[in-house]
């Protein structure tokens, strides 16, 4: 047996790989991220609906799971196991990777949809625009999980990336406070909250305005901030398509 880490996307359930699908069928025990995962992609849970084990890890210790872990070791159970997005964003399974060492149990991982890729696409934008941005940072604002100081948001603003913060969005004051010493206050910022849910919502602004535009949203938690020139989609051509331009690809 083994458990399967599985990107299940950012909340559109047909934004899973069909490797995912395939993983999630064939697994006698499911354990899902809760209201982070969309219960559309529970009902490819065939064979874990039969042994009715379908569990919510929002409502679990790591030990829970362990336990859980290890009831699948004893029935030779394969586990599925749905994180929101990509597991490999702020994705938590590190430490559950250390209990299936230590209870000797294999595993792998399948990929998903990003939110910052979802968000990308209900923008209608590109993360990275030539002269303009070459450089994505993914990052936080710290809170209850603490954040390196050689990673404060500050230092990291100096060089002007494309910047996607995670789990940010209750702290956008501090954030703006702290981008907007080195940003232009007329950098663009979106805040996408939902992203490709049905009650997705998209506040475009820019550094000097989001916070008035945000004030009566009432958005604390499930939103990326966005903050960068690319999104105003600057009029910068790539080398990609200039037909003096000899090309080694072409996407």
């Amino acid at each position: 047996m083994k458990v399967t880490f599985i990107g299940a996307g950012p909340g559109d359930p047909k934004l899973i790989t069909l490797k995912a699908v395939e993983a999630i069928k064939e697994a006698p025990m499911i354990i899902y991220a809760g209201s982070l995962i969309n219960p559309e992609i529970l009902n490819y849970a065939e064979c874990a609906k039969e042994t009715q084990e379908i569990h919510d890890s929002a409502s679990l210790s790591l030990d829970d799971m362990k336990i859980l872990f290890q009831k699948a070791k004893d029935k030779n159970w394969n586990v599925a196991r749905l994180q929101s997005g990509d597991p490999s964003y702020f994705g938590a399974i590190n430490e559950q990777m250390a209990i299936l060492d230590d209870l000797e149990i294999s595993y792998s991982v399948i990929p998903g949809v990003s939110s910052m890729q979802a968000a990308a696409a209900a923008l209608k934008t590109q993360y990275t625009v030539p002269g303009i941005c070459q450089t994505v940072t993914i990052t936080r604002i710290a809170g209850q999980t603490p954040v390196p100081e050689k990673e404060d948001l500050e230092k990291i603003a100096a060089v002007n990336p494309t910047l996607v913060l995670f789990l940010s969005a209750g702290k956008l004051k501090e954030a703006v406070e702290k981008l907007i010493k080195h940003y232009k206050s007329e950098t663009p910022v979106a805040v996408v909250y939902r992203v490709s849910w049905p009650d997705e919502k998209i506040i475009r602004g820019s550094l000097d305005t989001i916070l008035d535009l945000m004030k009566s949203e009432n958005i604390t938690q499930s939103a990326l901030i966005i903050v960068g020139e690319a999104l105003s989609k600057p009029e910068k051509k790539s080398l990609l398509y200039d037909k003096n331009f000899k090309h080694q690809f072409r996407t």
